[in-house]
């Protein structure tokens, strides 16, 4: 089986999740190649994407919950005047050059951008090859009624279906598999061995707390106020390409203890090591999160997606939230106050985590290229 994983640059989720899902389909004998949609079709244009998503979701949040409401609100419509089908339409010919010449049996999309350019090429069956999209999110994007060509939709959970429908899919096209994350985090340690390896005190409750690949919020006045908490625990910060949030802790003097990180690619060992993770509500660090059983904090949501991840994580109560009105030290007291609310979010993780996601997935797409007719059920 020959697999095409088209992601897009805007942030680094959408392609941590294509890498995920690559990797796996080799080590089960299938050849997969990873492309950057964006990239691949015009450089100026993916370069435009990446950093206009970091600016807006750093600089200018306002801006980005505006646009993201207008597309909330917009007028469904899957006309070729659409400026989201237009676009697709001109950027699907390019693309189609190169699904010609790679020649894939299936094609995976985690970037509902790239899944239109696909819908584009499956409504003028302009190629052949299965083609499935993945939500990296706990919602669907304004966008994905623009994609009901795709032949099944990956949501993170079974709880999607009804937003699935509205937006146009139906039950069969669902597939309820989770979001791809590595596989290192479908397994763990015991927390003292993490600890240990860590060289944390085995005994004492440990707080993780992740800024995402960037680093965004101000990790450093987090880390401040962690540190005011009456409540005994230590800390790890994950501060990711946020160099100067990294150099600014590192200087830090504290009462509590504090391992910090810049980027690492231990997260899954620092998360073994945890009893809570603080984070921004970001759809893979809060799979990833789950897979291990963490009680989630969340903080610093980016407006648009992560606001719906806000909302999905604590309505399944898996997550408490951190706002102007419910700081971080309420937050955390409350947590930590009486053990059972840890062990009831944990209760809670297990029904609707999904720490075999990318198995899954990669499993039923080779299956499904292996059954003539291409129809499957789950």
């Amino acid at each position: 089986m020959k697999a095409l994983v088209l992601s897009i640059t805007a942030g680094q989720g959408h392609n941590a999740t294509a890498k995920a899902v690559c990797t796996y389909l080799e080590s089960i004998g299938c050849e997969a190649e990873m492309l950057d949609t964006f990239n691949y079709v015009s450089r100026i244009l993916g370069e435009t994407v990446s950093r206009g998503y970091l600016i807006t979701a750093n600089k200018a949040k306002l801006a980005y919950k505006g646009a993201y409401r207008l597309a909330e609100k917009r007028r469904k419509s899957r006309s070729d005047a659409s400026p989201t089908r237009a676009t697709g339409n001109i950027l699907s010919k390019k693309l189609l050059r190169y699904i010609n010449a790679y020649d894939p049996d299936v094609i995976i999309c985690t970037h509902i951008f790239a899944g239109i350019i696909l819908d584009v090429l499956k409504e003028k069956r302009e190629t052949d090859a299965k083609c499935i999209g993945i939500l990296t999110d706990f919602a669907f994007h304004p966008y994905w009624e623009e994609g009901l060509n795709l032949d099944y939709v990956v949501t993170p959970n079974e709880l999607l279906l009804a937003q699935a429908e509205k937006k146009g899919f139906t039950e069969s096209q669902v597939l309820p598999l989770g979001i791809p994350i590595n596989p290192k985090f479908s397994g763990s340690i015991s927390k003292a061995e993490a600890r240990a390896r860590l060289g944390l005190d085995i005994n004492k409750r440990t707080v993780l707390l992740m800024g995402g690949s960037m680093g965004y919020g101000n990790i450093e006045q987090t880390v401040e106020s962690l540190d005011a908490v009456k409540h005994d625990f230590q800390v790890i910060s994950v501060c990711g390409n946020n160099t100067a949030a990294k150099a600014k802790i590192d200087n830090l003097k504290t009462k509590k203890r504090i391992l910090n990180f810049g980027y690492t690619d231990q997260v899954d060992l620092l998360m073994d090591a945890s009893d809570c993770i603080i984070t921004k509500p970001g759809g893979l660090t809060s799979s990833e999160a789950m897979a291990k059983g963490l009680p989630i904090v969340i903080v610093n949501p980016i407006p648009g997606q992560e606001d719906r991840n806000t909302e999905f994580l604590l309505n399944n109560g898996v997550a408490m939230s951190v706002t102007p009105t419910s700081p971080l030290d309420e937050v955390l007291f409350q947590l930590f106050s009486d053990e059972r609310r840890i062990e009831l979010m944990k209760q809670s993780i297990s029904l609707i985590a999904k720490p075999n996601s990318t198995r899954d997935i990669c499993e039923f797409a080779k299956k499904l290229c292996q059954n003539k007719s291409g129809a499957m059920n789950i």
